[in-house]
């Protein structure tokens, strides 16, 4: 995705009046300010967010750990999108992302998050994918 491309995603995100929209720009800012594959994102908790170090720790294939800058574009969103949780979601071994019926979003259910808002956005969907 080029960085006019990635711009006109981001302005989306940022303008949906749905009430998904705080998710969704988190979701695809951190995927594309760290780096992070899909499954990476999905198994994301709250312990692995430390948001006073800016920081986030990714475990990924084989047991893999790493530590991850956040991007200071994250940070207000993340406390944004916690607000609009229910309480018990809040805890710190809980997912971080839910899908519509407040269970854990797996990688499926992103994907098809990712290409709605493609179409929408008006990108081509078939030119873009996310990173397994």
């Amino acid at each position: 995705m080029t960085l006019q491309e990635l711009h006109k995603l981001f302005t989306c995100l940022e303008h949906d009046l749905r009430p998904q929209r705080i998710r969704n720009e988190l979701m695809f800012k951190l995927l594309a300010t760290t780096g992070m594959r899909r499954q990476e994102l999905v198994d994301l908790t709250w312990e692995q967010v430390n948001l006073e170090n800016q920081t986030i720790l990714v475990r990924g294939k084989g047991k893999k750990e790493r530590l991850l800058p956040l991007h200071p574009i994250v940070l207000p969103i993340f406390h944004d999108y916690k607000e609009t949780l229910l309480e018990q979601q809040k805890h710190y071994s809980e997912p971080i992302f839910y899908n519509q019926k407040n269970k854990p979003l797996n990688p499926g259910g992103l994907h098809k998050i990712y290409k709605e808002i493609l179409e929408r956005t008006g990108l081509p969907a078939h030119r873009f994918s996310l990173h397994h």
